[in-house]
């Protein structure tokens, strides 16, 4: 369990992230040579400790939500345990079996209800030299790399734990390999990777972060009070960009939730919203709950609202959090768990691509949007882009977990969507965090929590892809099949019980018989 609490050390908040390098090998020493059950009972020792430090965030939900996810996710480390077990066995395991890895993190970022993928190795590298790779291989190549150096460590411990003469011609590869996959992130860093990259024109956007009242929970409730506070702020920033203190926005972005009631059918809501878009002068990206599109549903929505025409155009989010937006099995588990209830509506998924085509200024823009929890599927985030998408923006309602790790680790891992597309990104959300970060990951303006804030940022416009974009899904079902080949490979081969790869031409261990069957002393 120790080496699960070092590698979660390594995610926000702690951001502890050579620790990377004690807990992935730790666990591929731990299992090496292990039968299945023992394999399973090490990875799943290790995936409790590792989500535990990782994502109790998740108990401002309940303790028996955190409970049951954790227990529930950390078997993905078991069934992890084993494979990397079973695929050491094989000469070269080190590739192997960091496509374990990848194959493990699809796993549970896919099944059920959608997935939890909040703890790929990934979104923990966002400040290590392997960064630059984002944009080559995606956030799935960077979790292999990560992995792959893992398992390259834990390779040098076994040939140096054999003790052999000659140890350091065979370890100087592996360290070769090491040195070469982190010069080649820290100089990728520089490198256009992408095709007439370049600045396409350029937008001018008002975060606004109206902020909530209260903390945790409680943060859900008084849906007038938050779009008031909206207003409030749209107001002020208004103000000091017509007193030339700030430049003047195209538009403003408001966050996820900052109208819990539809202001399409609530007269009140909607004279509110109309009524900040009138005042701004300028559209205003909302984000609103709107009722349906069935009796007893809702949807976490984006409406463009444009100051004299009203709503132009809409988003719906596709990726939504089960037991948070909705229930799945609601209908037998409502009676079972009254608590539940207090979800609500049964939230239901959108199904187009987040890429709103608006005007603005005279002209017609794609904006781009993510929606909170949608930053950890690759396919919605990369949609955005390959439908067309000029500009990059993320609503999100972080209140219910104000004061928790999860803030940090979603800030964390819209850094790594800015690097894996090349793309700066808005960020806006009702009290923490919202900010502003450039196509390298860097932090350009950030807000403190549990406040009002609102900033102006110039965003250029972009059209062009990265490879990583580009090839979307692919890395990490080609590193699946790799996982699933050499899992299939292994159990073919009987276990090998030496502590590290023989070169050919030495002897074999006294745990494998030589051709004459007298053991090697």
């Amino acid at each position: 369990m120790l080496a699960g609490v070092a590698a979660g050390l390594a995610w926000q908040p702690f951001a502890l992230w050579p620790l990377l390098l004690v807990g992935v090998p730790a666990l591929t020493l731990l299992a090496r040579g292990r039968r299945p059950r023992g394999a399973f009972g090490v990875g799943y020792l290790f995936g409790l400790a590792l989500l535990t430090v990782t994502i109790s965030w998740v108990h401002v939900l309940g303790w028996w939500v955190a409970a049951l996810l954790i227990a529930f996710v950390a078997l993905f480390f078991g069934v992890l345990g084993v494979a990397l077990s079973l695929v050491g066995r094989l000469r070269w395991w080190p590739v192997p079996a960091a496509a374990c890895w990848v194959a493990v993190e699809l796993a549970y970022s896919s099944v059920p209800f959608g997935g939890f993928g909040w703890t790929r190795l990934a979104y923990a590298a966002v400040d290590t030299p392997l960064n630059g790779w984002f944009p080559l291989v995606g956030v799935a190549g960077v979790s292999f790399l990560v992995a792959l150096v893992g398992q390259v460590v834990a390779w040098v411990v076994l040939l140096l734990r054999e003790r052999r003469p000659r140890v350091f011609p065979r370890v100087l590869p592996a360290v070769l390999v090491l040195v070469a996959l982190l010069a080649a992130g820290v100089g990728l860093r520089s490198f256009q990777v992408e095709p007439l990259a370049g600045r396409e024109g350029s937008v001018t956007v008002g975060v606004v972060q109206g902020n909530v009242p209260g903390r945790g929970i409680e943060a859900l409730g008084r849906a007038r009070t938050v779009t008031n506070n909206h207003l409030s702020e749209s107001v002020d920033l208004m103000a000091r960009a017509r007193l030339g203190q700030t430049p003047v926005p195209d538009f403003l972005l408001w966050p996820e939730n900052s109208t819990d009631i539809d202001p399409l059918l609530d007269g009140v809501t909607r004279g509110t919203v109309a009524g900040a878009a009138a005042v701004a002068g300028v559209p205003i990206l909302v984000g609103a709950v709107t009722e349906g599109p069935g009796p007893d549903e809702r949807q976490t929505t984006a409406l463009w609202w444009d100051p004299l025409r009203g709503p132009l155009a809409s988003y719906h989010k596709r990726n939504l959090v089960p037991f948070g937006e909705w229930i799945p099995f609601r209908d037998q588990l409502l009676p079972l768990v009254p608590i539940l209830r207090e979800v609500g509506s049964q939230s239901v998924p959108g199904t187009q691509p987040g890429v709103l085509s608006v005007p603005v200024g005279g002209r017609t823009l794609k904006v781009g949007d993510v929606i909170c929890f949608e930053l950890a599927y690759d396919r919605t985030v990369h949609e955005t882009m390959t439908n067309g998408a000029q500009v990059l923006v993320v609503q999100s309602n972080n209140a219910t977990y104000g004061g928790t790790g999860q803030i940090e680790q979603q800030f964390a891992i819209t850094r790594a969507r800015a690097m894996e597309s090349r793309r700066e990104i808005a960020v806006a959300t009702t009290n923490s965090v919202s900010g502003y970060i450039d196509r390298d990951g860097r932090v350009v303006d950030r807000t403190s929590e549990f406040t009002s804030a609102g900033f102006v940022e110039t965003m250029p416009l972009r059209s062009a892809l990265t490879p990583a974009v580009v090839a979307g899904a692919w890395p990490a079902w080609v590193l699946t099949l790799l996982a699933l080949a050499a899992v299939a490979l292994a159990v073919r081969r009987r276990p090998v019980r030496h502590n590290g790869p023989r070169p050919e031409g030495t002897a074999p261990t006294p745990a494998e018989p030589s051709p004459t069957k007298e053991p090697i002393r």
